[in-house]
C-alpha cells in the first residue's frame, strides 16, 4: 500500500466525505445489523466509484484473493451445488477490508471508528445482560437449574446467536483494551471507554462462549505483554476470582472446558466433527466437498467405531475453520487462508519495528494483531470466518491496520493529548 498524506476531512469533496462515513457506518454497524451493514457497504462501494477514489490493495488481499479463487475452483469441481452460491455471495463481505483501506485516511478517523465500534458493543452487550436477567428469572420460576437450562439458550444482544455475538464481543474487547494501553486520551475518555470496556467483558462472561473466552485471553495476554509484562499475571487471577466466587455458576463453565457434564457441553460432540473431518480431507485433500457440502455428506464420512447416537449438537459444519475449510475446499485454499492470517502479523509485526516508539499509529496496529491472534484460536473451535457479523468486523479491523501500518496519513490529525495520569 503506498503511503500518502492525508487530506483533511472537511477538506474533500462532499462525496468523499460520504464515503468515508459510509464505510466507518458500515463497519460499526456489523454489531448492530448485518442488513444494515450490507446495505451502507453496497451505497459505499457506489461512493468509492463517484468519488473516483484510488483502491488501495492491502499485502494481504492476494492471498486473500487466492483463498476466493480456490474456493470457486471446489464449486466448480464440486458441480457448482446451489447451497455453495451462499458461500459465494459472501465475498461481498471481503469488500470491507478494501472499503477501509481506501475510504478511511487519518487517525481521527480510525479513533472514530474504533470509538463506534465500542458504543455499539456496549449497547449491544447491555441488552444481553437484560436478555441474561429475564433467563435467570425465568429459569428460577419454572425451579430450574439454571446452568442447564442457559447453556443451550444464552444470551444474544443485538445478534441472533451466541457465537455470533461472543465473537463481536471479544474483538471488542480487544479494541478496548489497545486504547487503554497504547492510544493517547484525556481523563474523560479513560473512564468513558474503560466502563464500556468493563460492560463488554461482563457480556462475554455471561454468553459462556468458552473459544471466546480463550481467544480473548490470548489476545489480551498478547497487548499486556507488550505494554507491561507482569499485567499477563492478572489473567489466570482472573480466572481464579471468577471460579471461586463463581456467579451464576461460571465455575462449572469453566471446568467443563475439561470436565464437561456429559453431553450438555460440546466437548464430544466437537470430537466427533474432527474425526469425520479428517477423513473428508484424507478423501478429498485438494478441492475438499464443495462449498456447504461437509453437512449434507457428513453420514458418508464417519467412522464405524464412532458410538451412536451422536452427542447433541449442530452437524452442518466442522465448528473449526482449520478442519472445516480442507474438508470443504481442500487444502490448497485452506493453506491461502492461513497465508492471509500471517501476512497481515508479518506486515504489522514490521509496522511495529518501523514506527516511533511514540507513534501514536502504533495502537490500531496492536489492536490488529491482538484480534488477528484471538480469532485464530477461536477459530479453531468455531467457523468464525464464515460468520458474515464478525468477518466483516474483523476485515474492517484488518483494514485499518493497514491504513496505520502504511503511514498514509498526518499525525497530527487531532490526536486528545494524554492524560497525566496515564
Amino acid at each position: 500500500m503506498a503511503a500518502s498524506v492525508a487530506q483533511p476531512l472537511a477538506g474533500r469533496s462532499w462525496i468523499e466525505q460520504a464515503l468515508v462515513y459510509l464505510t466507518a457506518a458500515a463497519a460499526v454497524t456489523t454489531e448492530v445489523s448485518i442488513a444494515a451493514s450490507q446495505i451502507l457497504m453496497g451505497m459505499a462501494v457506489i461512493a468509492l466509484v463517484a468519488a473516483h477514489a484510488r483502491l488501495r490493495w492491502p499485502p494481504a488481499a492476494w492471498p486473500l484473493s487466492a483463498w476466493a479463487a480456490l474456493t470457486l475452483v471446489s464449486f466448480a469441481a464440486a458441480g457448482y451445488p446451489p447451497a455453495g452460491f451462499a458461500q459465494i455471495k459472501k465475498f461481498y463481505v471481503y469488500l470491507m477490508l478494501f472499503l477501509v483501506a481506501a475510504a478511511i485516511r487519518s487517525l481521527r478517523e480510525i479513533r472514530r471508528v474504533a470509538l463506534g465500534w465500542v458504543a455499539a458493543a456496549s449497547l449491544s452487550a447491555a441488552w444481553s445482560l437484560e436478555q441474561f436477567a429475564r433467563k435467570y428469572h425465568a429459569a428460577r420460576m419454572q425451579h430450574r437449574d439454571f446452568y442447564t437450562a442457559y447453556v443451550a439458550n444464552r444470551v444474544t444482544g443485538f445478534m441472533s446467536h451466541w457465537m455470533t455475538f461472543s465473537g463481536e464481543m471479544m474483538m471488542a474487547l480487544m479494541i478496548v483494551l489497545a486504547l487503554l494501553l497504547f492510544a493517547p486520551r484525556t481523563r474523560c475518555q479513560t473512564w468513558l471507554v474503560g466502563g464500556a470496556g468493563a460492560l463488554i467483558a461482563v457480556a462475554l462472561l455471561a454468553a459462556e462462549t468458552r473459544s471466546m473466552w480463550g481467544g480473548a485471553a490470548v489476545g489480551a495476554a498478547y497487548l499486556f505483554w507488550f505494554k507491561r509484562r507482569w499485567l499477563v499475571l492478572g489473567i489466570p487471577l482472573a480466572i481464579g476470582l471468577v471460579a471461586l466466587v463463581n456467579p451464576f455458576e461460571l465455575r462449572e463453565r469453566i471446568v467443563s472446558i475439561v470436565q464437561p457434564h456429559g453431553e450438555l457441553e460440546s466437548n464430544a460432540h466437537r470430537a466427533v466433527l474432527r474425526r469425520v473431518g479428517w477423513e473428508m480431507i484424507k478423501a478429498h485433500p485438494l478441492v475438499g466437498l464443495g462449498p456447504e457440502q461437509v453437512g449434507p455428506q457428513f453420514g458418508r464420512y464417519l467412522p464405524a467405531d464412532v458410538p451412536r447416537p451422536l452427542p447433541d449438537g449442530y452437524y452442518g459444519h466442522l465448528h473449526n475453520i482449520y478442519f472445516h475449510y480442507a474438508a470443504e475446499r481442500g487444502l490448497p485454499a485452506l493453506a491461502a487462508l492461513l497465508c492471509f492470517f500471517g501476512r497481515a502479523l508479518y506486515d504489522f509485526a514490521r509496522a511495529l519495528r518501523r514506527l516511533p516508539a511514540d507513534s501514536a499509529a502504533r495502537w490500531i496496529v496492536h489492536t490488529a494483531i491482538a484480534v488477528i491472534i484471538a480469532f485464530l484460536l477461536g477459530g479453531y473451535f468455531e467457523v468464525n470466518f464464515g460468520d458474515s457479523e464478525v468477518l466483516g468486523m474483523f476485515l474492517a479491523v484488518v483494514g485499518l491496520g493497514y491504513v496505520a501500518a502504511s503511514g498514509g496519513f498526518a499525525i497530527s490529525s487531532g490526536q486528545p493529548r494524554p492524560s497525566a495520569a496515564r
